[in-house]
């Protein structure tokens, strides 16, 4: 493997050349730095991350806290997209990435002593219950955190804009002349009531009642307990001419559920999903649903962790909303006269 000495050598400049040059600081001509960069891809030279390390204080190892509760782990299309976005930046800002877990070879450990243990410069945090004490204690802890989908005081976090995607899915509805729309949300989370937030305060602007029992709790990710709301739904003496989901993957449990009611969407009644992911292209008919900005939710974490490991002192915790867009389809049509 060749080495700076090997470079310096080849290129006939000094190892400090040779360095400042690989780094990209301004005081080598745009010609050193291109005629050294060349050598370095030519004779496979990779840099020595361990005195890397020892020269800037830092491992260049980034964490990942994802803990899914529904098992599906990284085949999860809406987080997997987002972490791979992660993923895919921090790499280009010259980081890796290690999983942070509660046991590692057999043996347990909190996720701050993994990220101790790992050394890792920072972590992203994502998908897990953020009530947990252990995500509380890493979150207060010294390693730089920036948080997906939650809020922590004064921490760095990262937010699609739940409100405004409701509230777009809900005046969607409303155009097509739907004024009975149900909501079938997901468990208790900060993403949860921002939807809700979302959903009522566009309805009130709208002059919708919603009645109590067109709000219901399901499951994110859970399309057999997302059938049985539905359910639920259909046999109310007045039913909804519209059920908004709260992903794309549940909606399928709500599309089995009409089906087996003998009813037909649109024509009987309108379906609204949400996350935007590829299933909800293919579903038939094709599902209107909001799409959420995986890459720039994934990118923007990356961009702002990194500043916080290499800008602690001008870094200033933000919480950054992004936002997304509706994808039109054919499961919402005009109500029918019920």
């Amino acid at each position: 493997m060749s080495s700076l000495k090997d470079l310096a050598q080849e290129c006939g400049v000094s190892v400090a050349t040779v360095s400042k040059a690989l780094n990209g600081q301004p005081d080598i001509s745009e010609a050193t730095r291109a005629r050294v960069r060349e050598a370095a891809r030519r004779m496979g030279y990779v840099p020595n991350m361990a005195a890397r390390s020892m020269k800037t204080n830092r491992t260049y190892n980034i964490g990942v806290l994802f803990v899914d509760e529904q098992q599906s782990g990284l085949a999860h299309e809406y987080f997997s997209a987002v972490l791979d976005s992660f993923k895919v930046r921090v790499e280009q800002l010259g980081y890796d990435i290690t999983f942070i877990n509660r046991n590692l070879g057999g043996r347990t450990m909190t996720y701050l002593e993994h990220c101790h243990y790992r050394g890792v410069d920072g972590a992203v945090i994502a998908c897990v219950d953020f009530n947990d004490p252990q995500v509380i204690e890493l979150v207060n802890s010294d390693v730089p955190v920036v948080t997906i989908d939650h809020v922590f005081n004064n921490r760095m976090a990262v937010l699609s804009d739940n409100v405004m995607g409701l509230s777009a899915l809900v005046r969607t509805a409303y155009a097509q002349g739907h004024r009975r729309i149900a909501f079938i949300h997901g468990e208790r989370t900060a993403v949860t009531e921002n939807r809700l937030a979302g959903f009522y305060k566009s309805c009130d602007e709208l002059g919708l009642e919603v009645p109590d029992a067109y709000v219901r709790e399901g499951i994110y990710h859970d399309a057999a307990r997302c059938a049985q709301e539905t359910k639920a739904l259909l046999a109310l003496p007045q039913r909804p001419t519209c059920i908004i989901f709260p992903d794309d993957f549940s909606a399928m449990g709500g599309y089995n559920a009409i089906q087996q009611a003998g009813l037909h969407i649109p024509q009987d009644i309108s379906v609204m999903g949400y996350d935007g992911i590829y299933l909800s292209r293919v579903m038939s008919p094709k599902l209107v649903t909001y799409q959420q900005n995986t890459m720039m939710l994934g990118r923007t974490a990356a961009d702002k962790l990194v500043q916080m490991v290499e800008h602690p002192r001008v870094t200033l915790a933000e919480q950054l909303l992004v936002t997304g867009k509706l994808l039109d389809g054919s499961s919402v049509g005009r109500p029918p006269q019920i």
